[in-house]
């Protein structure tokens, strides 16, 4: 018997496929929020008195925020998003945080001068990260335009974590308070280079020595941490100016990225 049934065609036969829908990464994206925790908690510990523990709060964001980025190239995670939030994270934890607990601890006391000088900070890490977020070319990935933020926090709070460990109060330390708040802020939004450490490589095999040194390193931290912190970033936050003066008398090029008002594009270039 003739069969008169046509076949009938797949109505999504032709059809685009349709791509899953784009999730969020939970992996860097919780060290990222970790990071935040950091600079919350030490707002709050400020709020409270605790200068010390706000400090620590501010260095343990430090710690997390180099990792975020590094987890998500490893495990393949990276995203729009998660450099978004990063950018979001680093405003809290390394632009308002030491800003508020600078204030509270030794700027308040100082009037108009203690504010501005706080939100002087705050505006320049604002600066710094938004700049940051728009480089379009850079020349040389070894170092940095400007202070990085994570480095410019350290130096306010790694200030006041010392004073507070050797019994200083605030208000005997507002003006050297107000000094270091403006050079970090300042010097954030310089195009003095700083190096940045991209071209070491964890992956890559190293002399027994090395794993040596660091542990001495390791050692001579725990000797008194706020001392050997403070004094290491002290001499980063200087060194962006003897690498500047160096390459300015060798006459070679100083400003390290090239720069563009342009939005940046889905890919993002948020790596501080």
């Amino acid at each position: 018997m003739h069969n008169d049934i046509e076949p009938v065609e797949d109505a999504g036969a032709h059809r685009t496929p349709r791509k899953p829908p784009k999730g969020i990464y939970i992996l860097p994206n919780m060290v990222t929020l970790a990071a935040l925790f950091g600079g919350f908690y030490a707002i709050v510990m400020a709020m409270n008195g605790r200068f010390d523990l706000a400090a620590t709060g501010v260095f343990c964001a430090m710690v997390l925020d180099g990792l975020d980025g590094r987890v998500a190239r490893m495990t393949n995670t990276q995203s729009a998003f998660g450099e978004q939030m990063d950018s979001l994270s680093d405003m809290v934890s390394f632009g308002a945080a030491p800003a508020l607990i600078a204030y509270e601890w030794a700027l308040k006391g100082l009037g108009r001068w203690g504010w501005i000088a706080a939100f002087v900070y705050c505006a320049c890490a604002a600066l710094r990260l938004a700049r940051f977020n728009v480089n379009t070319a850079v020349v040389d990935k070894r170092f940095f335009q400007g202070l990085p933020s994570p480095a410019a926090a350290a130096l306010v709070t790694g200030f006041i974590w010392i004073m507070t460990e050797l019994d200083y109060e605030g208000a005997s330390v507002a003006w050297p308070m107000l000094v270091i708040a403006m050079y970090a802020g300042l010097t954030m939004v310089t195009n003095v280079p700083f190096y940045s450490f991209k071209d070491v490589h964890m992956k890559k095999s190293v002399p027994f020595a090395a794993i040596v040194l660091v542990a001495l390193g390791i050692a001579v931290v725990n000797i008194h941490p706020p001392t050997v912190l403070f004094g290491l970033f002290v001499i980063y936050g200087l060194s962006g100016y003897v690498v500047y003066a160096v390459r300015k008398a060798k006459g070679q090029q100083t400003s390290m990225i090239s720069t563009s008002t342009k939005e940046p594009d889905e890919r993002g270039l948020h790596n501080d």
